[in-house]
């Protein structure tokens, strides 16, 4: 008998975005209605995916004076980050601290992190303000110790197309350590280790090999104790099981899989990072599985739990 792997070669990115659907009906009286909200209504109903919309998440807002602006973070994911702030195109101004600088932000309202002062105050003065920010602390350290388990059902197995150190995709920091696993799509898909959730994207519905692919997968984000986290990737439309914020349990059920994104086929894509820097980077780690061994990622082989 012959085995025959198929090889599903991907990389993730992280964006998070939200998508909506248009519900379109004719009425009993002919007339068309057009909404964002399932109808109620015995007519037939025609559905269509709307592309998914930018999310926000943070916020850089103000207080005090408008002589002496103070400014401060509002941080909407159930988890730290890291924000950069940079002070541009100044006429007459200083800040204190000096920027760019960069913040980690609890959730939530942060303290006052700077303000902005005139220089002379008999002259105009203007400036410009930016900011960027990563998802995680760039403080924490991986546990060399932690457990990570497959994250798919117990007495199944499925074959590893891309491992570490994958040539066609995991090549860039974020997923140099990823894992991309072949399976249906709708395979339930669990915690691979216990943690805080911390980002979903539920609303991607299609995937391919093009560029634009590449930040158009579905997701989810789990933080971990030790402020590693893991993510799932190329997940199945509008199929997660779990929201931000909530707390799971290492083989709790958190969604099923797909093949959305920059994906050759139905797979999921598994990967462990940490915030470095104002910038996510991919870690190595190990499955433990039901007997209690230890395996290695290696492609073409498979992962038994």
């Amino acid at each position: 008998m012959k085995l025959f792997i198929f090889f599903l070669l991907t990389g993730f990115f992280s964006q998070q975005l939200q998508a909506k659907k248009l519900y379109k009906y004719k009425d009993k009286q002919g007339l068309w209605h057009y909404s964002d909200k399932q109808p109620k209504t015995d007519m037939p109903v025609e559905v269509r995916q709307l592309k998914a919309a930018n999310k926000r998440f943070i916020w850089l807002e103000k207080t005090g004076d408008k002589h002496q602006p103070k400014y401060f973070v509002i941080n909407n994911y159930p988890g730290p980050v890291e924000v950069e702030i940079s002070l541009t195109q100044t006429r007459n101004v200083i800040s204190t601290p000096a920027l760019p600088k960069q913040f980690v932000i609890q959730p939530g309202r942060s303290e006052i992190l700077f303000q902005i002062t005139g220089i002379n105050k008999y002259k105009s003065w203007s400036f410009s303000l930016k900011y960027s920010y990563i998802i995680g602390s760039p403080l924490a350290i991986h546990d060399q110790n932690a457990v990570y388990l497959p994250p798919f059902e117990r007495n199944t197995s499925f074959p590893i197309s891309q491992a570490f150190e994958g040539k066609f995709s995991h090549t860039d920091k974020q997923n140099k350590y990823a894992v991309d696993l072949v399976m249906p799509v709708n395979t339930p898909i669990y915690a691979a280790r216990t943690g805080i959730v911390v980002e979903v994207n539920n609303d991607f519905f299609n995937g391919g090999t093009k560029q634009a692919y590449k930040t158009r997968a579905n997701s989810i984000r789990i933080l971990h104790e030790d402020g590693s986290m893991a993510v799932y990737a190329h997940l199945a439309l509008e199929r997660a099981q779990v929201y931000p914020g909530l707390n799971v349990s290492a083989g709790q059920l958190i969604g099923y899989s797909g093949n959305t994104g920059f994906s050759s086929g139905p797979h999921l894509h598994f990967a462990v990072q940490l915030n470095q820097g104002m910038e996510l980077v991919s870690i190595p780690f190990q499955f433990t599985t039901a007997t209690g061994s230890i395996d290695k990622p290696i492609a073409g082989s498979f992962l038994i739990n």
